[in-house]
Formats: C-alpha cells, sequence, structure tokens
C-alpha cells in the first residue's frame, strides 16, 4: 500500500510528537541514524535509542535500550532504521506499546505489518526521513516570509 500521509499530516505528526524511540540507533557519526536522533535532540524530543548492540550505555548521551518494550516511558512515534524484515516485530512491539505513529525511513517496508500496525490504530508514515520533512518545513517558512 502507497504511502497515503501528506505533508500536513506529518507537519502534524512532527509537531504533536514528544518521544521518539529510534530504532537501530548507532554510535557512528556518519550513520543516517545518528544525525537524524541529533537533529531530534537538538529540535526538543525525548529520543530513546534502541539498539541490542549497545544497551545499557549511551548514545548522543541518552540511554540505549535493547528492545522497545524496554523503554520505561509512553513512546508516541518508532522511528526506525532497520531492515525491512525487522518490521514486523517492531510492529508487534509498537501494538503492545501502544505507539501513536510508526516512521519508518526511506527505502524500508513491510506492506503487511504497516497494514498490520493501521489496523492497530498506528499512524504508518514511510518512505519519507524527519530530517528532509524538516528542512522542507523549513524552506516552506522562508518562501512564505518573501511574500
Amino acid at each position: 500500500m502507497k504511502n497515503c500521509i501528506d505533508d500536513a499530516m506529518v507537519d502534524q505528526i512532527l509537531k504533536t510528537t514528544k518521544t521518539i524511540a529510534l530504532i537501530g540507533a548507532s554510535i557512528k557519526k556518519e550513520r543516517p541514524s545518528n544525525s537524524v536522533m541529533r537533529n531530534l535532540l537538538k529540535r526538543g524530543y525525548q529520543v530513546f535509542p534502541v539498539n541490542p548492540g549497545h544497551a545499557g550505555n549511551e548514545i548522543l548521551g541518552q540511554k540505549c535500550y535493547s528492545k522497545l518494550s524496554e523503554i520505561p516511558h509512553e513512546i508516541d512515534m518508532v522511528d526506525v532504521f532497520r531492515q525491512s524484515n525487522a518490521v514486523p516485530e517492531i510492529v508487534e512491539q509498537a501494538i503492545s506499546s501502544e505507539v501513536k505513529t510508526l516512521w519508518l525511513q526511506l527505502d524500508i517496508r513491510h506492506p503487511e505489518a504497516e497494514e498490520k500496525a493501521r489496523r492497530n490504530g498506528i499512524v504508518v508514515v514511510s518512505e519519507r526521513c524527519p530530517n528532509i520533512e524538516f528542512r522542507r518545513q523549513e524552506a516552506f517558512m522562508r518562501s512564505n516570509k518573501s511574500i
């Protein structure tokens, strides 16, 4: 199923989201998950990195967890930086954790798992990246100031 979330819906999600579990967080600065996490933190979001290989340590100053269900806090959004075959298990955890939004990064798709998330009341954003969306919003704001 094609992503049916428009720019206005993405903007609303980014505006109302406060807590994010970033699945596939990396300690490597060159990784997209690291730059997205850094940008989300800079913008005031509370970000919980999830990576079993770094659980118990910190990524960008935030305690890292091995899986979503271990985070002792309500999560608004799950941002996924994992291969598509990991999405079904992430969706199961997201349903159990009553997450509002599942955000699948560029090139991460699993239509059956995405549909299951939707059937369980989770908004699914796919084929988008928060960093790109922030740039789109900023470009829009700049273009409107020049009118």
